[in-house]
């Protein structure tokens, strides 16, 4: 079932004339192949029990899982479809959570917890793996790299989040948050109300400011699929 889905993918992200993904020989390395899944095997699991399931609704966590589809399908377009979701945010993560370490003091918010500033007590393990928001965008970046940018991506992105945030605001309240459905980071806004109206705000923002500017720069600095 693996392969086939995998094959799939592959013939999804070929257009037309062009060689479909490992017939035309491996572009993407079997070390990181399997270093991606080996590390998804590990994580998902702990993340599992340690803080449910509804956790894989982050949009983040989505990409673990998605990123390794990508790899060994060497599909541009599942890897863009991430960049597109993930990229600015992950980048973001890690200016805060390096500038916290380095110097003390979060210039942009979301890495509290790494440090317990928040108070919230995780296990350091758990902080620990964490660290995947650091390593997914060089790999990302590489990837796009050796395998082009997939223009696509963005509007599969755009349609995953539309699909996903009313997802999380209808399951959750905003003591959880998932994808800051109530609020940005961890802090429920009551500026915009009613509550549904800044979910719609949301699934406006997301697109317009995360999604966009990234399938924009992407498309400019990156070749097209060959």
């Amino acid at each position: 079932m693996i392969r086939i889905a995998l094959s799939r993918v592959s013939r999804v992200d070929a257009a037309p004339g062009h060689t479909i993904g490992m017939m035309a020989g491996s572009r993407i390395p079997l070390w990181l192949k399997l270093s991606w899944t080996l590390w998804v095997v590990l994580w998902a699991p702990l993340y599992w029990r340690h803080y449910g399931p509804r956790n894989f609704l982050w949009f983040c966590d989505i990409g673990n899982f998605m990123i390794m589809i990508g790899l060994w399908a060497e599909s541009s377009l599942v890897l863009s479809w991430q960049a597109c979701s993930v990229l600015v945010v992950q980048i973001l993560f890690t200016v805060d959570l390096v500038t916290r370490a380095a110097l003390g003091f979060h210039p942009i918010g979301g890495t509290g917890y790494m440090f317990n500033d928040d108070g919230s007590n995780i296990p350091v393990g758990m902080r620990l793996l964490s660290l995947f928001h650091v390593a997914t965008p060089p790999v990302l970046i590489w990837g796009l790299r050796r395998l082009g940018y997939e223009r696509r991506g963005l509007l599969c992105q755009i349609a995953t989040a539309w699909v996903v945030l009313p997802i999380c605001w209808l399951g959750w309240s905003e003591k959880v948050n998932l994808n800051w459905v109530w609020g940005p980071f961890d802090r429920p806004q009551y500026v915009i109300q009613p509550p549904w109206l800044y979910l719609v705000v949301c699934m406006l923002a997301y697109p317009v400011v995360l999604f966009l500017p990234t399938h924009l720069l992407l498309s400019r600095l990156l070749r097209r699929p060959s």
